[in-house]
């Protein structure tokens, strides 16, 4: 049995060779299709566009032994078919995912094959050269060391670069050497990262492009966050061989993932030292120039205890997105079945301060305390002045008695007992001041301590992001409020397009053990970023340049060639499907304009009563100039995904038609809807195609399959089509009116 052979093209009349690509080696042919297959995303999305026709081996449990199969490719490379014309139609994160998979399993191959001193023999010579080029270029001076009179990289830093070590450890095999500050390891460090990176975008971008991938950016980033210490066992599969033998699978390399570093005083060690930042921060800009920006996001390293949490913010709005416990997936879905949250630590936090609060607010908080002995003290000085005042009225009226011997006696007894009041009066308002002062000084080490904590949890709502965008969601994908949109199946986030770049960030967020530690579990994640076209991922893309006469509406050429055989399959496939819904939008757009990459509909046209030029040869030239020629198109896109997308759309170039052999009925509705000539044309052009279309896949569905399969296929589809209308300006047509 072939495994996803696309044995519906034996025997027929399309041919298909044409559409490998030859120039991926037949080690990169046989990773990706062991890549490919490992991964469920990929597999489901990519899978039926590789073709292996070698021979099974199976583990004992029954599954396929990709291991053994894989150097069966590389020794037989016949035996597997990559069709690139079809996988480029694929959602571009996945075929970049699979991409920097490959990078990153070569450059784990390179920089082991440096440590084991067999880079000549391994054919890694070149790919490290490159990969030490971008090394050195970071570097710190203390890095390099003399050697018989020539600079190189000391051997001991070298060892940093093992990926197989957690960064704890690289970290500690700096740490052995004493030349080294701390703000050399930060930068070294740094520069392992940075080069990482580097090479593996290049890389990445050149297996994407020997895919059939397109794009003007290619943004590749691996990042990590955590406190860099749990990384170890990370790095390689292991599964048995077809004798029951463990034999290495695919080396997931999690070691090379970097993180962002900081310096901070080590209580420890009583010296600066370097630590990974428990959240990691990148900015990006989008695409512009009228095309999407999209964004794929791949978690690595994913812990189901704490929910994995990445967030896109784009001028302050955010879009949050949460790891599920049990599909691991990303989506913008916050709930979480068990474990820690992000939002969990600022709830948890939030409850402190609040705690906090009630200590310095509260009913017997210390604004109660210091307010009830404030009370007391002036409650005291009272009584002060009250004794003072007698006392002095005492020294300065003397009590006067016919006995002058009993007179002054009581006089001396009166004042005596008055002093030794005042004197403890005065100790009893010291030891409330007192205590006032120190109810006032832990008054403020709580709002010292309170502040602090509204800063961490001012910090943490940054990092979570303080505006949430609002979204709708049906069948896993999520629609923003301002048309941005998550596709949970392929992990992919959308921007729209605009015609001017905006910056935007993507941020990384590991759970810690709480608010106030730096200790966190690790999390992976590989971000590319890259630009779209609309509609880049239709299964069939038709652009029909100037396929009508003047004034014409009559399609004499085909549709399909041979190079849509496949995409036509995937079409019928879905249509076999009766569960999945079919939607048709045709449109006649009337006189087009270019964006940059297509034509789309001129809202504020300027009309011509002809093509610039004299001369009747002038005239033709500016006819057949591209910037007329491009305007004079008809587009065909299919899509299949979660629905069956069919879109069909004419323009025209701006000189106005002379369109006229229309009905009496066609002219009065054109009339009311205020039609122009050239938006009836377009039209008129649409349903052309719409038909074209139906005819040819009638009949290649009788071609391609059974009896029964092309019933089901060309009811579905013939009903879908005779009920579609086609919209021009403010109306729209049935097939039959036109």
């Amino acid at each position: 049995m072939k495994i996803l052979a696309l044995a519906f093209f034996c025997g027929l009349f399309i041919q298909i060779d044409a559409q490998e690509n030859h120039l991926l080696s037949p080690q990169d042919k046989a990773y990706l299709f062991h890549t490919v297959k490992k991964s469920p995303i990929l597999d489901q999305n990519l899978g039926r566009f590789f073709e292996y026709t070698g021979e099974e081996i199976l583990l004992p449990n029954g599954t396929l032994n990709y291991d053994s199969m894989e150097l069966m490719i590389i020794n037989q490379p016949d035996i597997l078919r990559i069709y690139t014309d079809e996988i480029k139609k694929s959602p571009k994160g996945l075929l970049a995912e699979a991409a920097n998979k490959q990078a990153v399993w070569e450059l784990n191959k390179v920089l082991q094959a440096k440590r084991a001193d067999e880079l000549d023999k391994e054919g890694y010579v070149e790919a490290f050269a490159r990969f030490e080029a971008f090394f050195q270029q970071h570097l710190p001076e203390n890095a390099f060391k003399r050697k018989k009179g020539e600079v190189i990289v000391h051997p001991k830093v070298e060892n940093a670069l093992n990926p197989s070590l957690s960064f704890q450890d690289k970290l500690a095999t700096l740490n052995a050497m004493s030349s080294l500050t701390a703000q050399d390891k930060k930068g070294i460090i740094d520069a392992a990262s940075r080069a990482t990176n580097q090479w593996v975008q290049e890389r990445s971008y050149a297996i994407f492009q020997h895919l059939g991938g397109e794009a003007l950016m290619f943004l590749n980033v691996l990042t990590a966050a955590g406190d860099g210490s749990n990384t170890s066992g990370l790095f390689e599969e292991r599964e048995k061989d077809e004798r029951g033998r463990w034999n290495k699978g695919m080396p997931k390399a999690v070691g090379l993932f970097p993180y962002q570093t900081i310096l901070f005083q080590d209580p420890k060690r009583s010296r600066e030292s370097v630590r990974p930042e428990i959240y990691a921060i990148h900015q990006f800009e989008s695409a512009g120039n009228n095309r999407m920006t999209n964004i794929h996001l791949d978690v690595w390293g994913y812990n189901s205890d704490k929910q994995t949490t990445v967030v896109i913010e784009k001028q302050g709005k955010s879009y949050p997105l949460f790891g599920s416990s049990e599909t691991r997936f990303l989506s913008p879905d916050s709930s979480f079945a068990s474990g820690m949250t992000y939002y969990a630590l600022i709830n948890q936090l939030q409850i402190e301060i609040n705690e906090l609060e009630e200590m310095i607010s509260g009913k017997k908080g210390f604004d109660y305390w210091i307010a009830y002995h404030e009370k007391r003290k002036q409650g005291k000085l009272l009584e002060i002045d009250k004794t003072e005042k007698l006392l002095s009225d005492l020294r300065m009226s003397p009590i006067k008695t016919n006995d002058k011997k009993y007179n002054t006696k009581s006089g001396k007894k009166r004042r005596k007992k008055n002093q030794e009041k005042v004197v403890r009066y005065y100790e009893e308002l010291s030891a409330i001041k007192r205590k006032i002062l120190e109810l006032e000084t832990l008054k403020e080490e709580v709002i010292l301590k309170q502040n602090n904590k509204l800063q961490d949890k001012s910090r943490m709502l940054d990092l979570i992001g303080r505006e949430w965008v609002p979204f709708s969601v049906e069948v896993g994908k999520y629609v923003f409020a301002d048309s941005s949109t998550f596709d949970m199946y392929t992990q992919e986030f959308t921007f729209p397009p605009r015609e001017r770049a905006e910056t935007f960030e993507i941020r990384l967020l590991a759970i810690p053990l709480s608010h106030e530690s730096h200790q966190a579990d690790e999390v992976m994640l590989h971000i590319n970023v890259m630009d779209a076209k609309p509609l880049y991922n239709a299964r069939i893309q038709l652009e029909l340049l100037d396929a009508f006469g003047s004034d014409e509406y009559e399609l004499t050429t085909p549709l399909f060639s041979s190079k849509d055989s496949i995409a036509i399959r995937v079409l019928f496939d879905a249509l076999l499907d009766k569960k999945k819904p079919i939607n048709t939008i045709v449109s006649g757009g009337g006189i087009g304009k270019w964006n940059g990459f297509r034509t789309v509909i001129d809202r504020e046209p300027k009309t011509l009563s002809s093509y610039p030029g004299r001369t009747i040869e002038e005239k033709q030239r500016s006819k057949m100039d591209s910037s007329f020629l491009r305007l004079r198109t008809a587009q065909v896109f299919i899509g299949v995904d979660r629905e069956i997308q069919l879109e069909i759309n004419s323009f025209t170039d701006p000189v106005v038609s002379n369109i006229s052999n229309f009905s009496e009925a066609i002219r009065n509705k054109k009339r009311g809807a205020q039609l122009s000539k050239n938006e009836l044309l377009s039209a008129y052009r649409s349903r052309a195609v719409l038909l074209s279309l139906k005819k040819e896949l009638n009949e290649l569905a009788g071609s391609y399959l059974s009896r029964e399969e092309a019933k089901i296929v060309i009811d579905r589809l013939n009903k879908a089509i005779d009920m579609t209308r086609i919209s021009v300006g403010r109306t729209s047509f049935d097939l039959k009116e036109l």
